[in-house]
């Protein structure tokens, strides 16, 4: 495998452990504020030392606690682009872009530049200093400086958290571009799940140090075992819940029986749908299929979350078990219709979830 990690590390509220390896994909890294996601970043970049552990990359070995090997962050040939980008601001963008390439002859830096002007689209602001250039442009030539090293491994972490919806939408296009030639591997740090989800294709998820999953981002995304991955890739709905039979399980926080076609886990305790895969059916037997009431609804410029108690009316406006999310088109032809809706649970949609790591309903 080109990037192989086994890392602890004692921070300052938990410990950090991290396993796993990785060939030339993108992986995207996921994780709550303070979960350990930036140290991991930095303990692979060599700006951090892991207490313990080992990290291989491309069979070169960067660091073993039990060897006493640690490579210094210069021979790593390591990219890394940080939140704030880092840019030097008494040096214009050229200068930036060329900066990790002093040890190369004046024609090879000038064609390393050439070609990330042109990839990242930065022509005309080459001798512009970084105060007097946009933070999307900025974020380029951060992008810029770390590909002209031609790294093995790309750090990304929160590249696009400074920038603004159209900006990130952008650049992320841009980065994908860009990383559709790179023929290293890219760890991929942000909290937005589009943003993970459309560049990467590997996902690890990290909860107080702890790593809780690591696999193709569609199992993740589809499959999540534990509540803590299922909230922080973005579910709402969450109940409780035990087995009844092979196919069929009582969700207790919603107050109902569903039917499953999943294989249920030895130690199940907890039943999610995400709220996007909630759909409203015409027919009231439909398997999986409840009256429901709207509590109380909240807007997004595209999309409205619907907030539904099943089987009997809300007694206020927090009385609701589930969220349903619908484009606003939907909305406008639901919401007129008299009450109680018929709200449908897909089978192929509901995940079952272990014991262990159950949060609240």
């Amino acid at each position: 495998m080109p990037l192989f990690v086994n890392i602890q590390k004692q921070l300052t509220s938990y410990p950090l452990k991290i396993a796993f390896d990785l060939d030339q994909n993108t992986l995207g890294i996921l994780g709550g504020s303070g979960s350990g996601k930036s140290m991991t970043l930095r303990c692979i970049a060599g700006i951090e030392t892991p207490d313990q552990g080992r990290i291989v990359l491309n069979d070169r070995v960067l660091f073993d606690s039990k060897r006493g090997i640690n490579v210094p962050i210069r021979d790593r040939r390591v990219g890394f682009v940080f939140q704030n980008y880092a840019l030097f601001p008494h040096l214009t963008v050229a200068q930036n872009i060329v900066y990790g390439l002093q040890h190369l002859k004046r024609t090879d830096q000038r064609s390393r530049l050439a070609e990330q002007i042109e990839k990242l689209h930065l022509q005309g602001l080459e001798d512009r200093y970084p105060q007097q250039i946009s933070g999307g442009q900025q974020q380029r030539v951060a992008l810029a400086r770390a590909l002209a090293i031609e790294p093995e491994i790309l750090i990304l972490d929160e590249p696009f958290s400074a920038l603004d919806t159209y900006l990130r939408s952008h650049l992320q296009e841009q980065l994908a571009e860009a990383l559709a030639t790179y023929s290293g591997t890219t760890l991929f740090v942000t909290h937005n799940l589009e943003e993970v989800y459309g560049i990467c294709q590997k996902i690890l998820v990290i909860s107080d140090g702890k790593q809780m999953a690591y696999d193709r981002k569609e199992a993740i995304f589809d499959r999540p075992e534990t509540y803590t991955v299922a909230q922080i890739t973005g579910c709402k709905n969450f109940s409780q819940a035990h087995q009844i039979s092979a196919t069929r399980i009582e969700a207790r926080e919603w107050g109902c029986q569903l039917d499953v076609v999943e294989p249920i886990p030895d130690d199940f305790a907890c039943v999610g749908i995400r709220a996007h895969h909630l759909t409203f059916s015409d027919d009231a037997n439909q398997m999986n299929t409840f009256p429901c009431w709207v509590t109380k609804t909240r807007e997004t410029p595209h999309r409205t979350t619907i907030y539904l108690k099943l089987n009997s009316p809300p007694l206020h406006p927090m009385d609701y078990h589930v969220q349903a999310e619908v484009f606003k088109e939907r909305w406008a032809m639901v919401k007129d219709q008299p009450l109680p809706w018929f709200v449908h649970l897909d089978p192929l949609r509901l995940f079952m979830m272990r014991s262990h790591d159950v949060g609240g309903g």
